[in-house]
């Protein structure tokens, strides 16, 4: 999770265009909160996005979730947060399975979240939502 957020936060400090957390409370309502590993959201979209305790209260552009090793987590990433965060509006989720290792990435597309792209440690991360951000998915292995 360190190493995204590093990634992350060095493509945000170059071009200011969003701002990264790590393990962010986001409270989609009274029913629906969750703490996602890593978020980036657009820099125009952050101010109109955070309540009076800081939590989000909207979707981050980004969401990003290392799996867990119990079968029960890797559930909750791969079904129930998929389904939580392509009904609330994610533009792009990350999931992280270093016991694979790879890198799922799910972009919206007509929407819904869709899988667009399995990466492995060789490849390069790249996005549409990150204008310029490049990353050696092995480098968020380490």
């Amino acid at each position: 999770m360190g190493n995204v957020y590093a990634a992350l936060k060095a493509w945000c400090r170059e071009t200011g265009l969003g701002r990264a957390a790590i393990a962010p409370g986001i409270i989609f309502s009274e029913t629906d909160s969750v703490i996602p590993d890593v978020v980036w959201i657009r820099q125009e979209r952050l101010d109109n996005s955070l309540d009076e305790s800081g939590h989000l209260t909207t979707s981050p552009d980004l969401v990003v979730e290392v799996v867990s090793k119990s079968q029960r987590d890797r559930q909750r990433d791969y079904e129930l947060k998929l389904k939580l965060y392509s009904a609330e509006g994610v533009l792009e989720y990350w999931i992280i399975d270093r016991q694979l290792p790879e890198l799922k990435v799910y972009r919206r597309e007509e929407s819904v979240l869709k899988l667009a792209v399995t990466l492995f440690p060789s490849d390069t991360l790249t996005s549409p939502q990150l204008p310029g951000f490049r990353c050696l998915v092995s480098e968020l292995f380490d």
